[in-house]
């Protein structure tokens, strides 16, 4: 009988313990951000753009992202841009640097062509060096084909 009644303090402490970490899963988090912020760029423009697997060709989905990019920075002109190029895990360390450099490079290209001003951007390659996601599979190896916007 002891047994018993200490399994069931056992599930009721449990279930009550789910049920106080469910309330607090409920509570949505602010998600307000102030406009011109890093935040509000991350958030409300996108600072990533993502590459097909060996290619530095900005694609289409890209373009939308580059575009707001382009359209954010003319109206807060106040941020120095660094564009960062990353590449998945496969292939040697220089073929990913390269790779990296020319991601990189296409995007500022991009910016450029819509306006905003060269002296702004710096570019960098960390080639397969710092990925963005864990893992070798395509899931993650997608995620690491980026080139990032980092305001400054």
């Amino acid at each position: 009988m002891r047994t018993i009644k200490a399994l069931a303090a056992v599930a009721a402490m449990i279930f009550m313990a789910a049920c106080s970490n469910n309330e607090q899963a409920a509570v949505p988090a602010s998600t307000t951000v102030t406009p011109g912020s890093v935040a509000d760029f991350k958030q409300n423009i996108g600072d990533r753009v993502f590459f097909d697997t060996d290619m530095s060709t900005v694609r289409s989905d890209g373009r939308g992202t580059l575009d707001k990019q382009a359209t954010w920075l003319k109206q807060y002109t106040n941020y120095q841009i660094t564009i960062e190029g990353h590449c998945d895990e496969r292939g040697t360390r220089e073929y990913n640097f390269a790779l990296g450099e020319r991601r990189a490079n296409s995007v500022k290209q991009y910016l450029v062509a819509q306006g905003i001003p060269a002296a702004r951007i710096q570019t960098i390659s960390y080639g397969k060096e710092r990925p963005i996601v864990p893992g070798s599979d395509e899931a993650a190896w997608a995620q690491n084909r980026v080139a990032i916007t980092a305001l400054q």
